[in-house]
């Protein structure tokens, strides 16, 4: 009898290790049921993707590239490394960034505001009707001239030159033309005894004797 009971306590001992065991192997057997479906879904997806790229893909092209980026693993390594000091450039700059963005933006803004933009686009259109209707030469020949004429201008605003030019300027407001009357040979010889008539003449005299380095 003591037997009988040892042994039926062996058996249950065996029957409650066994127990986690035949629990486990269930569990394995329901998640394989579950993801068999899943798997089976999966390899058919990859089978019709690999099908698609098979006419573009060689496993040629697959070992070139992997013997480039094995010659190339320094050039890798200094491309990593150049980007993490872009980073860092990136990080360092971006408070700067931050106020200077908003100030360029508020400049551009104000210049499109008082039509420089505008401005800008009609001088294009004019340099593309220019260059449509003149032929390459006479665009260099255009662009010498220019050239002169920048060099003329410098010299016409010298303090010298733009003082004598806005005395000119103010002649036609101290002229009096519509009283003028005509004058004979006797006429002049009495005008000259005018102060302002002699001071005229001399100019006249001064403005003659340049305008000698005309001929030269």
């Amino acid at each position: 009898m003591t037997q009988d009971l040892a042994l039926a306590e062996r058996l249950d001992s065996l029957e409650a290790q066994i127990a986690p065991l035949v629990q486990s192997a269930k569990a394995i057997s329901e998640l394989r049921d579950e993801l068999a479906p899943r798997v089976n879904e999966a390899v058919q997806a990859l089978i019709v993707e690999l099908a698609d790229v098979e006419a573009d893909f060689q496993i040629e092209d697959l070992i070139h590239l992997t013997k480039n980026m094995m010659r190339n693993v320094k050039n890798m390594n200094f491309t990593l490394d150049q980007l993490k000091n872009l980073i860092d450039f990136v990080v360092i700059a971006e408070p700067l960034l931050k106020t200077t963005v908003p100030q360029i933006i508020y400049y551009f803004d104000d210049l499109e505001q008082n039509g420089v933009f505008r401005l800008l686009t009609t001088g294009l259109d004019v340099l593309k009707k220019i260059s449509s209707t003149y032929s390459a030469e006479k665009m260099q020949q255009m662009g010498d001239g220019l050239v002169r004429l920048v060099g003329c201008l410098q010299k016409l605003i010298t303090p010298e030159a733009l003082d004598f030019l806005e005395k000119a300027a103010d002649l036609p407001s101290q002229m009096n033309v519509t009283d003028a009357k005509p004058v004979g040979m006797w006429g002049m010889l009495g005008a000259l005894s005018r102060p302002e008539v002699k001071e005229g003449l001399g100019v006249t005299l001064e403005l003659a004797a340049s305008l000698a380095h005309l001929k030269r």
